[in-house]
């Protein structure tokens, strides 16, 4: 029901309580008149009736007018009570929601009742949501970026670039970098690969080993001599990384093996390595030049993200349109995903709410302090009017009731 028709129910309600005391009055006033000229009992008693419901009619309109308003107009005290008390009515309200709505024992059946997975996983599960969801977060994007400055982006990449790499140490990180390619044995692909290209390499170019021997043999050796030698030496050759390519316990690779741990120890633990790498460092990270790299960095990442979230079907939203199926589905069918997103969700709930409870209070009784006093009184009469004007109807009833009672026990008795 709105105000116009909560006001209209409140006019025909006062009216027929004000119509009641209109009854009485004029039933007191004929029956007066007819106590001069008519001797009969009854009519003593009916303006007795009569003569205490008005009373009883005017004593609660006073006190029903007196909680809105000056009855009459008239600044009697302890009238317009709500307007005078708005301050009061609004503490004693907001504290009287925060102790029987808000108290942990009231708000608990009902946070444990939440469960907020499997609508979300319904929602998600939607094409359409999901499409109005990745339309709605490309949007906000697209304006964050359209918003930044790019001078001011690329400065701060360009800072935290020079802080972080301030602390770094390039060579105990090359060092390190070696030794766990070294710990997962990964550095014997490497020799396998360079034996093998070195063997094929030599049977390849045998002309060429047969040439360097002729160059650095006697002339009077024959050729058919150097030939021989030359085939022989690549032959020895070959067979030589082939067994390297082939056994992986070759003494070579064990040799190698350590001579790659020495250097990498070496790289951490020798102080020239360190400012060899510092001076490599300052060189390619001047604060020119890394500036430069990062205003690269950001202008390439920013268009790139412009153009994923600005295509309809671009990579980025079929990626996120794919995760966000399997997260909906995830959260219709895992129950232990389930059981944590809900307990999170309660648990968050659950502390703001008991966090935040005195904001509530004061939520009441801000919002009704601030409203103006006949506003109030407007409001509430709107809202329990239409019961108050039963009290007068009541009132008038009960008060000619007392009266005739008054009337007949003083008749009969005294």
């Amino acid at each position: 029901m709105n105000d116009d028709a909560k006001r209209k129910q409140l006019r025909k309600y006062k009216a027929f309580a004000t119509g009641l005391f209109v009854l009485m009055a004029v039933i007191f006033i004929v029956t007066s008149l007819l106590q001069k000229s008519n001797t009969s009992h009854w009519i003593g008693y009916v303006r007795a009736f009569a003569e205490a419901a008005m009373v009883g009619a005017l004593a609660d309109w006073f006190a029903v007018t007196a909680l809105f308003r000056h009855p009459l107009g008239i600044p009697i005290p302890h009238t317009n009570l709500i307007e005078n008390s708005k301050q009061r009515l609004g503490d004693n309200l907001g504290s009287f929601v925060v102790s029987n709505f808000l108290s942990p024992q009231n708000i608990r059946p009902y946070i444990q009742k939440l469960k907020i997975s499997n609508f979300v996983g319904d929602w998600l599960g939607k094409e359409k949501n999901q499409n109005i969801l990745i339309r709605n977060i490309s949007d906000i994007v697209l304006d964050i970026l359209n918003k930044l400055d790019d001078m001011t982006v690329s400065q701060f990449i360009s800072k935290k670039v020079s802080e972080m790499t301030d602390d770094i140490q390039l060579n105990k990180v090359v060092g390190n970098g070696i030794g766990y390619i070294l710990e997962k044995n990964d550095h014997q692909r490497i020799i396998t690969n360079l034996s093998r290209q070195i063997k094929e390499y030599i049977l390849e170019n045998d002309e060429m080993i047969k040439d360097r021997v002729k160059k650095g043999s006697y002339t009077f050796i024959p050729s058919f001599v150097d030939n021989k030698i030359a085939d022989k030496i690549a032959d020895g050759l070959s067979d030589f990384f082939k067994e390297i390519e082939e056994s992986p316990q070759h003494e070579v690779r064990t040799l190698i093996t350590q001579k790659i741990h020495e250097f990498s120890v070496d790289l951490k633990e020798d102080p020239k390595w360190n400012d060899e790498f510092k001076t490599i460092k300052n060189g390619l990270l001047k604060n020119d030049k890394l500036e430069e790299y990062s205003n690269d960095i950001w202008i390439s990442i920013k268009k790139t993200l412009m153009k994923e979230l600005q295509e309809e079907h671009s990579a980025l939203k079929n990626y996120l349109s794919k995760n966000l199926n399997k997260f909906a589905q995830n959260l219709k069918t895992d129950e232990s995903l389930q059981n944590k997103i809900d307990h999170w969700v309660r648990v968050t709930a659950y502390k703001y709410i008991l966090k935040n409870t005195h904001q509530f209070g004061n939520l009441i009784s801000t919002t009704v302090g601030n409203w103006q006093g006949k506003e109030l009184s407007e409001k509430l009469e709107l809202e329990v009017g239409k019961d108050l004007q039963f009290i007068r109807v009541n009132g008038t009833l009960v008060g000619g009731l007392v009266g005739l009672i008054i009337y007949t026990i003083a008749h009969f008795f005294l």
